[in-house]
């Protein structure tokens, strides 16, 4: 096919193409930077699509393929999105800036106490899982089912916070 060809059939889906890129990325300008993307890999891959098959098809594949891999890339690399819409990297936690934890550990030894109010069903299996502990391995600890340990973690929450409103902490 020769290139004369391959942008002839490019405008003749161009409506679809650009509908398609906005679908996948839900705002404009990133649309037209996708598209923009997939036409130029089209362009440089035309000798890899076969005459014969589904042009539309093709390029919709790729489109999405590019959308998939943009997206991986962005999540590997930490980039979050702005309220401009323009991307950052995510900075590094560095150590530099020093952090007053004062009202943090009253809080947490607050919550301490409210936690040895609460029957030991349910603060039990809380701070297990506020260690860090999965659900199921709380189970398998404590030799009771899975279902039993959510929801005293979960009723075990619903009264921490019924104290802590009592208690004025947020």
């Amino acid at each position: 096919m020769s290139t004369q060809d391959f942008y002839q059939n490019i405008n003749n889906i161009y409506s679809p193409l650009q509908s398609f890129a906005l679908g996948l990325t839900k705002n404009m300008d990133d649309a037209r930077d996708l598209f923009q993307e997939t036409v130029f890999k089209a362009l440089k891959n035309k000798d890899k699509f076969n005459l014969g098959t589904n042009f539309k098809a093709w390029i919709m594949t790729l489109m999405r393929n590019t959308f998939i891999n943009e997206y991986r890339r962005k999540k590997r690399h930490n980039v979050t999105s702005a309220p401009s819409d323009s991307f950052y990297f995510e900075a590094s936690k560095d150590n530099t800036s020093i952090r007053n934890l004062g009202t943090s550990n009253l809080e947490m030894e607050e919550l301490n106490k409210m936690m040895n109010t609460i029957d030991i069903k349910l603060s039990t299996p809380f701070k297990m899982y506020f260690a860090g502990l999965s659900y199921q391995e709380i189970s398998d600890q404590l030799e009771v089912p899975l279902g039993t340990i959510k929801s005293r973690i979960f009723f075990a929450r619903k009264e921490l916070k019924k104290l802590a409103l009592i208690a004025g902490l947020r």
